[in-house]
Parts: C-alpha cells; sequence; structure tokens
C-alpha cells in the first residue's frame, strides 16, 4: 500500500503538488472496490458525486474560503444523517433518508473534506464487537478470524485498513475505542456535548458523543478542531472552554493512575504483559505511576447497561421496535426490548448510584492527573462471541463503559502487538474538555513506538501535537507562575479550575532573583526583577481566556502584582512579580533554582 492517506501527508502533497485530491479519490474507490463494498460499507458515494464535491471544495477554496480539511476522504457510521443517503443504523426496515446531514458532517464539508460512504455498525449502536448488522460482520484488519469491535465496526476497519483518512463513530459504551484497540489506529471520544450529535440517531441520547477514528492522534485533533463547537439544534452541545481541543503540555512527574485493584486481563496474558510495557513507556515520558482503586469506576461502567440507561436505548427507536420487533437483531432485540420493564423508580435509584460513585471517584482523581488503562482487556475470535454474545461484549465494556456516564474525555491508541500478530490499546482517561491535553500525551506515547496506521504499514508522518504548542491561541493571555500555582502546588486550582492550559515548563531569563516570603499562607515565593540577578528560575506557563485571566488576576493578593516575565528563550509573557517592600525579612533562594527545589531542601 504505497499512498499514507494521513491527513498531514495529504495536505503537504497537495500543498507542494507532489498530490492531488482527484488522484487520491482514484486510490481510495480503487482500494475500496478491491476489498469489496461489504461488510465494511453499508452505502457508497458514487465516484463522480465525490468529485463533484471535491470541485465545489475547490471552489470555494479557490476564493478565498479556509478549508482546513480540503480533499481528505472520510466516512461516517450509518446512525449519523447524511442528505440524500439513507439512515439504516444496521436495519434495512428502519431505513429513511434525511433531507439534511447532521450537523457534525455539514461541518466536516464545509472545511473541505470529502464524504466517501456509510459504514456499517452493531444495529442501532448497540453492542462492542462488529456482529450485529444483517450487512455482514466485520473483522479484525489483522485476523479475520477476530472481531472488529463495535459498534462502530466499519469506522474502525476503513481506517485501519487505509479506504479513508478518518471515519465519524458514535461512542456511548466504548464504541469509540474498542475498535480503534483492535485496529491499531486511534479512537478519540471527546467530551460529552463538544461535538453535535444532531443528525445523530440516538443510543443513549444523555451519553452518547461523536467520536474520530484516525491514523494519528494530531489527526484526530484536526478533525474536532474542526467538527467541535456549540450547536443550538442539539441540547446536549456545551461550550467547550478556550484551548480545549489545542495541545497541552505535560509537566515531569505528571501523574497517571494504574489500577491498584481490578485490573482485568481475563486470561490475556499477552495483553497483562503488553499493558506493564505502556506503564514503563509513559513513565520514561517523565510521568509518575500512581497506584488508584479501579473498582469505583468498575461499578459506575456496571451501570450502563444493569442500570436504566438502557431504558434510554428502548427511548431511542421505541415506536419502531414495539411495532416491528422481528426486524431487530435477535441480541440487540434482547437488549432493548428488555428496557420495557424498567421503572421510574429505577431510573432515580440509578442516577443517585452514580452520584455517589462519581463523587467517591474524586478521592482517586485528586492522587492522579491524567488514568491510564487497557482499551480491552482482550479480544476474541468471532465464532467465540456469536456463542456467548452478551457475556463475552460485556467483558470488552470492561474498561470503556464508565467514561461518559462520568462526563470525562478519552483516547485510545495503539500499544503494540501481541506475538499471535493481534494488536492491542491502552485508553488515556481525563477530565471533561481536556481533550486537547490528553491528545498530547498520547502522541507523545504514541510515537515512542515508531507506529504505523492500522495494516497499512505506512508510518505516523505528521508532525507531532508537541510542535502546536508554540503559539498562543486568539483570546487568550498566557501567564507565568513560579509558586504556589505550579503544578501539585496549593493555589493551582485557581488555574485549573478556570480550564487553565498548561503550555510549557521552562525558566526565567537572566536578571531575576527568587526569595521566599515570610508570613505567607500558603506559603509564596516572590519573584523580583533585579539587572544582576542570574535569573534560570523555574517557572510553569499557563494559557487563560481572556474572561477567565481578568478574574484570575483579580484574586492576585499584595504583594504580589501581574506584569511581563522574560523566559529563557527571550520571549515575554505576563507573570507575578513581587513588590519591592515585601522583601523585608525574606530570603533569597535563587540558588535552589525554583520553589519545588526549595520545598524539598530538606
Amino acid at each position: 500500500m504505497s499512498q499514507s492517506l494521513e491527513i498531514a501527508v495529504l495536505s503537504r502533497g497537495y500543498a507542494d503538488g507532489s498530490l492531488t485530491p482527484e488522484s487520491v479519490l482514484d486510490t481510495v474507490y480503487g482500494r475500496i472496490a478491491e476489498r469489496g463494498e461489504r461488510p465494511v460499507w453499508i452505502a457508497l458515494v458514487p465516484r463522480e458525486e465525490a468529485g463533484r464535491k471535491l470541485a465545489e471544495a475547490r471552489a470555494r477554496r479557490d476564493a478565498g474560503e479556509e478549508l482546513p480539511l480540503f480533499g481528505i476522504p472520510f466516512a461516517v457510521k450509518d446512525n449519523i444523517d447524511v442528505a440524500g443517503m439513507p439512515t439504516t443504523a444496521a436495519c434495512p426496515d428502519f431505513a429513511h433518508v434525511p433531507d439534511r446531514s447532521a450537523t457534525v458532517v455539514e461541518r466536516l464539508v464545509g472545511a473541505g473534506a470529502i464524504l466517501i460512504g456509510k459504514t456499517n455498525l452493531d444495529q442501532f449502536a448497540t453492542g462492542l464487537v462488529g456482529t450485529r448488522s444483517p450487512y455482514g460482520i466485520c473483522s479484525s484488519v489483522f485476523d479475520a478470524r477476530y472481531v472488529s469491535g463495535g459498534s462502530s465496526a466499519g469506522s474502525g476497519v476503513a481506517v485501519g485498513a487505509g479506504l479513508v483518512s478518518f471515519a465519524l463513530g458514535t461512542d456511548t459504551a466504548g464504541s469509540g475505542r474498542v475498535p480503534a484497540g483492535f485496529n491499531n489506529v486511534v479512537g478519540l471520544k471527546p467530551t460529552k456535548g463538544f461535538i453535535s450529535t444532531a443528525g445523530v440517531l440516538p443510543a443513549c441520547r444523555t451519553q452518547d458523543v461523536v467520536s474520530v477514528f484516525a491514523g494519528s492522534c494530531g489527526d484526530a485533533l484536526a478533525v474536532l478542531n474542526a467538527a467541535g463547537g456549540f450547536d443550538a439544534a442539539d441540547p446536549y452541545s456545551r461550550c467547550a472552554p478556550a484551548g480545549a481541543a489545542r495541545p497541552a503540555h505535560w509537566p515531569k512527574g505528571f501523574r497517571f493512575g494504574v489500577p491498584r485493584e481490578g485490573l482485568e486481563f481475563f486470561g490475556d496474558e499477552a495483553a497483562s504483559a503488553l499493558f506493564t510495557e505502556a506503564v514503563a513507556r509513559l513513565e520514561s515520558l517523565g510521568g509518575t505511576a500512581v497506584p488508584v482503586d479501579y473498582t469505583v469506576f468498575r461499578d459506575a461502567a456496571s451501570l450502563l447497561y444493569a442500570g436504566p440507561w438502557v431504558a434510554e436505548r428502548l427511548a431511542a427507536v421505541r415506536d419502531f421496535a414495539l411495532s416491528k420487533p422481528d426486524s431487530l437483531h435477535p441480541v440487540v432485540g434482547g437488549i432493548i426490548l428488555g428496557a420495557k420493564e424498567k421503572t421510574a423508580v429505577e431510573t432515580f435509584e440509578g442516577m443517585y448510584r452514580l452520584a455517589e460513585l462519581t463523587r467517591r471517584a474524586e478521592a482517586e482523581w485528586a492522587k492522579m492527573d491524567v488514568l491510564l488503562l487497557p482499551t480491552t482487556g482482550t479480544t476474541y475470535t468471532i465464532e467465540e462471541l456469536l456463542a456467548d454474545p452478551v457475556r463475552l461484549n460485556t467483558n470488552l465494556g470492561y474498561y470503556t463503559n464508565f467514561v461518559n456516564l462520568m462526563d470525562l474525555s478519552a483516547i485510545a491508541v495503539p500499544a503494540g502487538f501481541r506475538e499471535n500478530g493481534l494488536p492491542f490499546g491502552v485508553t488515556f482517561v481525563g477530565a471533561a474538555f481536556a481533550d486537547g491535553a490528553l491528545a498530547a500525551l498520547a502522541d507523545r506515547f504514541h510515537r515512542l513506538q515508531g507506529p504505523t496506521i492500522g495494516a497499512t504499514g505506512q508510518p505516523v508522518a505528521g508532525p507531532a501535537l508537541e510542535d502546536a504548542l508554540e503559539a498562543a491561541a486568539p483570546g487568550t493571555v498566557r501567564i507565568a507562575v513560579v509558586g504556589a500555582h505550579l503544578t501539585g502546588q496549593p493555589l493551582n486550582h485557581q488555574l485549573t479550575g478556570r480550564n487553565g492550559r498548561l503550555v510549557a515548563t521552562t525558566a526565567s531569563a537572566a536578571g531575576y532573583r527568587l526569595y521566599s516570603l515570610p508570613g505567607t499562607v500558603p506559603a509564596k515565593p516572590g519573584l523580583v526583577r533585579d539587572a544582576a540577578g542570574p535569573g534560570g528560575i523555574e517557572l510553569e506557563v499557563w494559557e487563560l481566556d481572556t474572561a477567565s485571566f481578568g478574574s484570575f488576576v483579580a484574586e492576585v493578593p499584595a504583594p504580589m502584582a501581574i506584569g511581563s516575565v522574560e523566559l529563557a528563550d527571550g520571549s515575554r509573557v505576563k507573570g507575578f512579580l513581587c513588590e519591592p517592600i515585601a522583601l523585608e525579612g525574606a530570603e533569597e533562594i535563587t540558588r535552589f533554582g525554583g520553589w519545588r527545589n526549595w520545598l524539598a531542601r530538606a
């Protein structure tokens, strides 16, 4: 397979003239024809129609529009509306043709991307396996005997097989992550409400997100930036904080949680060994592994199908399911129609239980900055899955089902191969709207392996997300902190609580001294401008939107003041400086190189 479809590679080729979008479309349709339409695809856009859409995008670009995804081929899961194409949700009797595309599709087409077709799925997005569809069973791109993962089966395979640059899935219980793990690609599960679900057939409407499969974290984040944003047509849409889809710096010593209790591989020793290697790899990037109790997350995960949220699946298709039960896949029908017995009392009891577990989880989150998990504990053959469809599906959701219930963000990335050639993946889980920060860390982790995309053999060749950390986002302000606002220090919450983004850990230029100020609670240092000072003082640069910066500055007490601080590279940002009057009785600590070194001096 000679031509990579990585977004960064195609965009570079278009810019230097070594590639044309027309030739890429020819490649894409040629690969699909060679592989066959089924079971990956439910419906394809005709090649001629794709060419017309490309011509329209080129005309808009030539007229001066900025099209960040110009000429990039993509696919969508067939529970996402595309105007003029049937939406089947893998149930032929349910098929209908919408007049308007889903908001997410409109935004991607508006960004210049070229839709290739609609992909297969576990019927009504109910399953993590890819075996529950009348359009055929998708399998792993590495071994046809094994499941592809679901419910976004076709989308994961389409990227893993090199048929498109990226594909949209949906994720309620892990459907945007499990196929990524089984097909050696990246699966970005954004924060709930980040991407509009208007025009997406619900599975569990309060928990659904549109997810992104791509060859690299950078590609996935590029799609999120083009597709995300508030949509008044979606009652569950949310306004993301400024910079939520931008990469962020992870300081040395960042804490990543690893399950102390509840780690489960279902007898898959190869997966267990690969997870141990993943922990060591993240430590090599400067992370500190912190043991956490996974059982609180596991207990929340168990609520998704045992609790009232299964009734949301019935609510999504109730009239159809009750009037045409024979049209449902037997396993899917058993799950959806079984929800008829759920009561309002059970719904409230489930909500109360989830709130209790989420509160208990806060104690675990206080120990860590990010949670590292296997994407799945194991994998199964199609034969095994068909023989025991419910129990084995439940096993595949062991590390995924809790994430949306607890309003968290996540990204799944490849993490090596078993001796039998099947891939293994891990997932980084973080707070709501930590999407860009997670992607940056996952990208560093992914690149350590010399990764290839899916089963294509093509290397990840686009720029690292760290390279995008240079410039401040529009409408934001960067501020240098040197003491109690540093990561892990008692006032850091004043930054993180305003959705601040850590940009860099660096040092001051020459011309500064640092003092330990007497009588401050919590203890604080004072940074003072002094032309004779040696500088080299550790500091962190954080980025806030302008409104948050204003409220942050309003909390700064005397003798602190906000001025301009010169960094070691010669650039300047806003920063904490100390009024000279506060230095009476203060001890100079410049020689320690920073506040954290001073605190650790004993």
